[in-house]
């Protein structure tokens, strides 16, 4: 037969001529609520409802201010321009229908994991919103809060209202992230088929329409917080709340991002990568099949995992650094207009929101300014799409820097200072130069066309040994350069800050934490482009595993692992750039906290000594922090490993008939054992980074009480957060650089160098990238989503602490 004649060639008949390979991993179509009700309703009812909800959200901001209605005004533009994106990728054509039907699979599987994690996560935030309202209802309040009659009741309600904002945009922001991915891939693949510039488009539109949506949504969130509580509240009013002191209510907002963040992250990772180490593990080492072949049990749940780890969890994971970013921001801005008695110190409050909002405007341009020029042949010599890459990211460079310039003397100019607007603007300066350096870095030290990953590649020659000892000594020494890049940034813009000629009553100069937060807004004023290139490389990893599936032309893989490779890359960069901000970001949080402890404590809280042996053990506790919480991240990849490599041995011992294509593999079954483990094992290190900031405040704040140490617990949590973050920074820079460099020392070797596939070398480069893969993706990632996580909840609970 027919049929008997294709299987002895290996070879897979036309979709279209056989069952369905690829069946529904989903009992029902999946949408979140909100969506599904939104879906419901009548188009006029719906309009109706737009209009009455925007007009409610301007007249808050102009009630407020009219800087808010201008971060109103570009948040809705960018929301419409985010559609206009959807709708252009959306109308690419989905390829034949072998394409279709695994991609049909991929998301059925995505939707389905998505689902049941942030079922998960919903519940665990409902039950934390308790118990910080059981919290706030017993904490002390600031002097002014009394003042202005917000009582303890108000306080919490407050509190508890913002952080379950914070987890629901969070949650949106992640699913935004994989719904365009996940319908995204196949146009990608399609595209390939005639131009590897119209597949690059179509990725990189794909990841700007989710990077505009969730940078819009940290924006618009905390200025309709802000306003909200500035109407409702009477701020500034006779007898009403200092703006000043308004930031500080904002703090449950960041607390609910981080929060979900953290889960995301890590429930994302423990998915993604254990499907990967699984699959690769038994395919790629045992049975010597390509990555993506059908033929492999785990490779449907490997694809899912790209769009739940690195989309999903992505989209939270920026918004969670925009948000903590902006909250610490527009406090410690508050704190310095009320020590410099500013007349109107809502420019300064303000101006992290003002700053994003123009990011929106610059990263749009950014984005449309990459062009799907149409190469005459898919054989003919294709651009270098790093380069495509990097040349809308220096556009959108050079106007951050004009932007900025432009916003820092329209809000922060003061006649106290007249020349202090140009010293922050310097500042912002010294943030968009240190992103830039950032990227550059992560891209040296993991892109195979620089000497480290083909040093590591050499390696892979002599050996698996070679290749981990090379791999590891590669991490390491990636640390160094990031480190006194952001130290230079922080004296740097310090020191610009404290020479501004901001003074307090006593003459004293106050811009400097002021300073480091404006250099750490312009790290992130390009937040929206970076995004868009990290949502490109999973949409470009899917691309390429549709395309080896459907057993697509040699010459249009050649074009998807070219994407692939490039996506590794600019995920790499990201991540480095994450890294960076996170760094900055917790500073910010960091003196943020200080000066909420002063502000409940009512007394100066400036320093920490580490001298003081209980402080200094909250130091040692917030470094072993990070090596316990990494331990468990990637411990949990490894169990969830084990799983899916039983489970796809058992399926080639129980059906030979899958490597001659007489059997079709469980797909289903691998996507399923990967959600339950990823799951059960995101918990224990997420209760442990949650819990262990509030143990250890409550312990030595009933030390301190019994040894006459009133502010005990507090300092020795400082202390945590301090190292925490020091060895935060360092562990997951570690991580995350070797995790990239063992991954595309892989794809180097793959290109045809050393051996290319099959060969010594590329199996030693497999063990390599198996090893990298819960560095990079799990435990590196999560790491530096803790760090921001611990800052956050230290601000919420501040004054439990006392």
């Amino acid at each position: 037969m027919m049929m008997d004649e294709d299987i002895e060639q290996a070879s897979l008949m036309s979709f279209s001529d056989r069952p369905r390979a690829f069946p529904s991993m989903r009992s029902k179509t999946y949408s979140p609520l909100i969506f599904r009700i939104i879906r419901k309703l009548n188009v006029r009812v719906l309009s109706i409802i737009l209009l009455f909800c925007f007009g409610a959200i301007f007249y808050m901001g102009a009630s407020t201010s009219p800087i808010i209605v201008f971060v109103f005004t570009v948040c809705i533009i960018s929301f419409l321009l985010s559609i206009y994106l959807t709708k252009w990728v959306l109308a690419k054509d989905e390829g034949p229908p072998e394409m279709v039907e695994i991609s049909d699979a991929i998301r059925d599987g995505a939707e389905g994991v998505f689902r049941t994690q942030y079922s998960t996560i919903s519940k665990m935030a409902i039950l934390l919103a308790f118990v910080i309202l059981w919290i706030y209802l017993f904490r002390n309040l600031t002097p002014q809060q009394e003042a202005a009659g917000l009582g303890r009741a108000m306080s919490a309600y407050i509190t508890v209202a913002a952080f379950l904002l914070g987890a629901l945009c969070s949650g949106v922001a992640g699913y935004v992230g994989m719904w365009v991915s996940v319908r995204a891939n196949v146009r990608v693949s399609s595209a390939a088929r005639r131009s590897a510039r119209e597949a690059l488009q179509i990725a990189v539109r794909a990841g700007g329409f989710s990077a505009l949506v969730v940078v819009g949504m940290a924006v618009i969130g905390i200025a309709i917080l802000y306003s909200t509580f500035y109407v409702w509240l009477g701020v500034d009013s006779p007898g009403g709340m200092n703006v000043t002191d308004l930031p500080l209510l904002l703090v449950g907002y960041g607390f609910g991002a981080s929060f979900v963040a953290l889960f995301a992250q890590l429930g994302g990772g423990i998915y993604t990568k254990g499907a990967d180490v699984g699959a690769d593990l038994v395919g790629k080492v045992e049975q010597g099949i390509p990555e993506d072949d059908p033929r492999n049990p785990a490779v449907i749940a490997d694809l899912v995992g790209d769009n739940v780890g690195d989309c999903a969890a992505r989209g939270a994971d920026l918004f969670e650094s925009i948000a903590a970013e902006i909250i610490s921001a527009m406090i410690l801005g508050g704190t310095m207009a009320k020590k410099c008695k500013i007349e109107d110190p809502s420019g300064f409050i303000l101006f992290p929101l003002v700053v994003h909002s123009f990011d929106l405007i610059i990263s749009s341009i950014g984005i449309l300014s990459i062009k799907g020029t149409r190469d005459a042949s898919v054989k003919s010599p294709v651009e270098d799409p790093m380069a495509v890459l990097q040349k809308g990211y220096s556009l959108t460079i050079i106007l951050a820097v004009l932007t900025f310039g432009a916003s820092t003397r329209w809000l922060l100019y003061t006649e106290q200072a007249p020349s202090a607007w140009f010293n922050f603007a310097l500042c912002g300066l010294v943030g968009i130069i240190t992103a830039y350096i950032f990227v550059w870095i992560s891209k040296y030290y993991t892109d195979y066309k620089h000497e480290p990953v083909r040093t590591l590649a050499l390696a892979s020659s002599t050996g698996h040994g070679t290749n981990i000892i090379a791999g590891v000594s590669l991490g390491l020494e990636s640390t160094a350069l990031p480190v006194l890049t952001i130290s230079a940034a922080i004296i740097s813009a310090y020191w610009l800050g404290n020479t501004s000629g901001l003074v307090d009553e006593n003459g004293i100069p106050t811009g400097g934490l002021f300073g480091t937060a404006v250099a750490t807004m312009g790290m992130l004023s390009t937040a929206a482009y970076v995004l868009t290139m990290d949502m490109f490389g999973p949409i470009a990893d899917n691309a390429g595993g549709i395309v080896e599936m459907s057993q697509q032309p040699e010459s249009v893989r050649e074009i998807t692992d070219l994407l692939d490779a490039v996506g590794n890359t600019t995920k790499a960069t990201t991540k480095g750039f994450a890294i960076g901000s996170a760094a900055l970001a917790s500073f910010l949080l960091f003196s943020a906290y200080m000066d909420e402890v002063s502000a409940f404590a009512n007394v100066s809280f400036k320093e920490v000594d580490i001298a003081i042996p209980e402080v200094f053990v909250g130091g040692l506790l917030g470094s072993m922090l990070i090596f316990l919480f990494s331990a468990w991240a990637c411990a949990a990849v490894g169990r969830t490993a084990q799983e899916v490599v039983n489970e796809v041995r058992r399926q080639f011992i129980e059906r030979p008939g899958i490597m001659t294509y007489k059997e079709k593999p469980d797909y289903s079954r691998c996507v399923a054992i990967v959600a339950s483990a990823a799951l059960r094992e995101m918990i224990k290190p997420g209760v442990l980074a949650i819990a262990s900031p509030i143990v250890v405040g409550l312990v030595f704040r009933i030390l301190g009480y019994y040894t006459g140490q009133p502010l005990l617990g507090a300092k020795v949590v400082a202390s945590m957060l301090m190292f925490a973050t020091v060895c935060g920074i360092l562990m997951a820079l570690f991580l995350n650089t070797a995790g990239g460099a063992w991954d595309n020392a892989k794809k180097y070797i793959e290109t045809g160098a050393l051996g290319g596939k099959g060969s010594e070398a590329h199996k030693a480069a497999v063990t390599g990238d198996t090893v990298g893969d819960p560095f990079k993706d799990t435990a590196g990632p999560s790491i530096h989503v803790l760090i921001k996580m611990l800052a956050t909840i230290t601000l919420v609970m501040a004054p439990v602490f006392l």
